[in-house]
């Protein structure tokens, strides 16, 4: 992880406190603002906002104005790109006509919805999608371990979260994957994005916030790296560590140009343009920073770009080239053309325009920021007609990308990898799993992958083990290595050693598959070890018939999944509910499928990888 600067800043103009839980509605954000008509003019203004993916929009206009030669200028468009962090200003310039654009995440629109969404002039008509962000992060204290830990029992888990900015998307999608709400944390809102008034600076300073929501620079101050926890040297806060990731969650924050949908019905050529020039420009950047990556040379070309960056962004956001002006491209996943198709045309893709809309309504409804729904149209662009205009290829994107999945999470790793987690029951001996009983849990996981693109879909299988645990028992007895006292119900037993017995705790699961494993209860009746090896094939089988289930229902509902994602994995009876059932209840308890998001060595599943 590079360090790197997401300053995609809603700096907020009215007076917040510091720290609040209160919410605002977006109307009274904004304040006044009438409706007027597009400013006519031979130049657009077009807001940028500090970000990777507004990079592309610098080359293709060749800098803040356009300049002879550029992508733009040879579409005949003149622009003058103007500062856009401040979210709400950008949102007062839209409705009062200074500019027809909008730049932002597809929350923040989602956010000022009821604003800019309740006039049929100003409905925002969604042009392009930028990116998917892999540089924003929440990061906890020591006793959070995974998103499901973000719900308690006593004292709400607080977390700091700005205001009006790109994280309350993320901490939303956060909660939704632990199948949680707003209301089951205490949600902490601070003024900015970063800075003394951010979230990292309010963790810091107040140890009952228990995570925060922030971008790489402060994850880093925080932690001291991505897959670091902070020791309380150098600034680092004891214990701190990445709860969840957009290198993981890879598909959260979508970055957006939107217009008026006024003035999109009398510019649609001009919005072809515009839309065809960035992808061109999008396709040189992500060369020119692969080729870096690579070869480790800074080519003309890119430190011209980069370059050009830093006077933009500020050397104060960006002070170096080689590492934080590359490295915010780093972090930035283009979507290019292929991307376009699959979020604005492919109806199965559950990250695609639709989802995120209905997510981004449920979001701004339900957290406060909107009373009513008002939704966004899609531009309906002719992508065929965009390739040609771009110069790139058109090349329409897989629903469902081949792979037999991953393989790569030994036991004494997992649970230091996992995000987040759930589990569906099942029946002694089942390996079949009907869509209309699990669709539900289908549907989740398979949102989680899609959410999730940069992580792995551990589908890991689990036996029960008293049938194991009997044969071990009896064959010890009946060898004279094991003993046994007490009743019916309140047994205990002992193991012979070579100084005499030891008490067996039978609720040990690791130390009976140790003496399982060391062969010196075979040879009677039934095989613990065979059994054992039985319980782990069942496992297996449940875990790969689950994901064919999976794999099945997203077909049958068209819906697009990455197969490469989904890790089938038994554990057989090592990591039981229950380790010594007492009922068949409870032994249903240990025959249980898990789906655990786990996260991955980010050169094992490439950025392409997950552009469907």
């Amino acid at each position: 992880m590079k360090t790197t600067m997401r300053l995609l800043v809603a700096v907020l103009t009215v007076a917040f406190a510091t720290a609040s839980t209160a919410q605002e509605q977006f109307s009274k954000i904004v304040g006044n603002a009438p409706i007027k008509p597009v400013q006519q003019s031979a130049t657009l203004q077009v807001p940028y906002i500090t970000w990777g993916g507004d990079v592309a929009t610098f080359l293709a206009n060749g800098g803040l104005e356009t300049k002879a030669n550029s992508s733009y200028a040879k579409h005949g468009l003149k622009i003058k790109l103007t500062g856009g962090d401040d979210f709400v200003a950008q949102v007062r310039d839209y409705v009062g006509g200074k500019t027809p654009f909008l730049r932002g995440t597809f929350r923040m629109l989602g956010q000022a919805s009821e604003v800019i969404g309740s006039d049929p002039r100003t409905k925002p008509v969604v042009i392009l999608q930028l990116s998917f962000s892999g540089g924003d992060h929440i990061v906890a204290r020591d006793g959070l371990k995974t998103l499901n830990d973000l719900k308690r029992t006593g004292k709400k888990v607080r977390v700091a979260c700005q205001q009006g900015g790109p994280h309350v998307g993320l901490l939303y999608d956060a909660l939704s994957a632990a199948q949680l709400t707003q209301n089951d944390i205490e949600v902490v809102f601070v003024k900015d994005l970063t800075g003394p008034d951010g979230a990292a600076d309010a963790f810091r300073k107040d140890k009952t916030i228990d995570a925060c929501c922030v971008i790489t620079p402060d994850m880093i101050g925080l932690t001291g790296g991505l897959d670091s926890a902070g020791t309380g040297a150098e600034g680092t806060v004891e214990g701190a560590h990445v709860l969840v990731s957009t290198q993981s969650m890879s598909r959260s924050i979508a970055d957006v140009y939107a217009v008026r949908s006024d003035w999109y019905k009398a510019n649609k050529a001009t919005v072809e343009k515009f839309v065809a020039g960035y992808l061109s420009a999008a396709e040189q950047v992500v060369k020119l920073r692969d080729d870096f990556e690579k070869t480790q040379r800074l080519s003309n070309d890119y430190r011209s770009l980069l370059t050009t960056s830093q006077q933009i962004f500020g050397k104060e956001v960006l002070p170096t080239l080689e590492v934080d002006a590359h490295g915010l491209l780093l972090d930035c996943r283009f979507i290019r053309l292929p991307g376009q198709i699959a979020f604005f045309e492919q109806k199965g893709n559950l990250s695609g325009f639709d989802p995120k809309l209905t997510a981004a309504l449920d979001l701004a409804t339900s957290w406060g920021y909107a009373r009513t729904r008002n939704g966004f149209d899609p531009s309906g662009l002719d992508y065929k007609k965009i390739a040609t205009l771009a110069g790139v290829e058109y090349k329409k994107p897989t629903a469902v990308i081949e792979g037999e999945g991953l393989d790569m999470f030994p036991d004494d790793v997992l649970d230091d990898k996992t995000i987040v987690s759930f589990t569906i029951a099942f029946e002694p001996n089942q390996t079949t799993f009907s869509a209309d009983r699990y669709g539900a849990e289908f549907n989740r996981a398979l949102q989680s992958a899609s959410t999730f693109g940069g992580a792995a879909v551990v589908i890991r299988g689990h036996a029960d083990p008293t049938r194991t645990l009997r044969n071990l028992l009896q064959a010890g007895m009946f060898k004279g290595t094991i003993s046994r006292t007490g009743q019916r119900g309140k047994y205990q037993y002992f193991l012979k050693t070579g100084r005499g017995s030891e008490k067996l705790d039978v609720n040990n699961i690791d130390k009976l598959i140790t003496l399982i494993d060391s062969g010196a209860f075979e040879g009677g009746k039934e095989s613990p070890l065979q059994t054992m090896q039985a319980a782990l094939n069942l496992s297996m089988r449940r875990a790969e018939s689950v994901r064919e289930a999976v794999v099945s229902y997203a077909k049958s509902k068209d819906i697009n999944v990455n197969l490469a994602q989904l890790a089938p994995i038994g554990a057989g009876i090592s990591e039981p509910v229950i380790s010594k059932p007492s009922t068949i209840a409870e032994a249903k308890q240990n025959m249980r499928v898990e789906f655990r998001i786990v996260k991955v060595d980010p050169e094992t599943l490439n950025e392409s990888d997950f552009d469907f």
